[in-house]
């Protein structure tokens, strides 16, 4: 193991489940949302211009309640019909096809039984989580909603570092957004822009690799281990 990585952080939707996109747009299709519509009204919760007054980025924090929350977005969509959406449940069908990606949760599991720290590092929309994988697949877990914090806002990382016991330059972080992988990044740790699960634990396996650049562990001397010594006494 790398002596200088010892921690990986992993998001949870678009990485451990199938792309963002292609869930959303399975969503939209099964409940015969607008998804031109849909894209105009969430584009100004995505694209900066909301500043300070963003109902997502509270909604990721649980400073607001989610069925409000589901109230107030069910009223912006609209059908392909032009009939209402119900709002009732709506964000958990919104999440109920992201379908894990099994790949990505073996390749953690992996990782820890080397002995590297593991966490899940996610923003919640209120959602329920596949809990059942993150026993066996996490030592930490921290979602934005139970701890009112959010990525890409620099506690939020610095605080799953701490639940690790490791500083930022210890770990590695994994994402699929770039502005997400930008703050880790800044804050030290090694990012890996995922886009698929071979090249993610590709990209694990290169970063993690046991460090042979440094010559023998502990500083010892390889003129004096027993081998040497037997070809000299030879």
């Amino acid at each position: 193991m790398n002596g200088t990585r010892r921690g990986v952080i992993s998001d949870w939707g678009g990485v451990l489940t199938t792309p963002l996109l292609d869930s959303i747009g399975a969503w939209l299709h099964d409940e015969r949302i607008d998804h031109a519509h849909y894209q105009r009204v969430m584009r100004p919760y995505f694209d900066g211009s909301l500043d300070g007054n963003n109902p997502v980025h509270a909604l990721e924090r649980g400073e607001i309640d989610t069925a409000r929350f589901e109230r107030d977005l069910a009223e912006l969509l609209k059908l392909t019909d032009g009939g209402p959406v119900v709002a009732e449940g709506l964000i958990h069908r919104m999440f109920a096809r992201f379908e894990p990606v099994h790949e990505m949760y073996e390749t953690l599991r992996a990782v820890r039984r080397t002995g590297v720290g593991t966490a899940l590092l996610s923003n919640s929309w209120g959602n329920g989580y596949p809990r059942e994988h993150f026993d066996s697949t996490f030592d930490e877990i921290v979602i934005s909603g139970e701890v009112g914090m959010r990525k890409p806002e620099p506690r939020i990382y610095l605080h799953t570092c701490e639940r690790l016991g490791l500083r930022p330059q210890d770990c590695v972080f994994i994402d699929d957004l770039p502005h997400n992988i930008d703050t880790a990044e800044e804050l030290g740790m090694t990012g890996i822009l995922h886009t698929d699960a071979a090249t993610t634990r590709s990209e694990l396996d290169r970063l993690l690799a046991p460090d042979t650049t440094h010559g023998p562990p502990n500083g010892s001397d390889p003129s004096n281990t027993p081998d040497a010594r037997d070809s000299r006494a030879a």
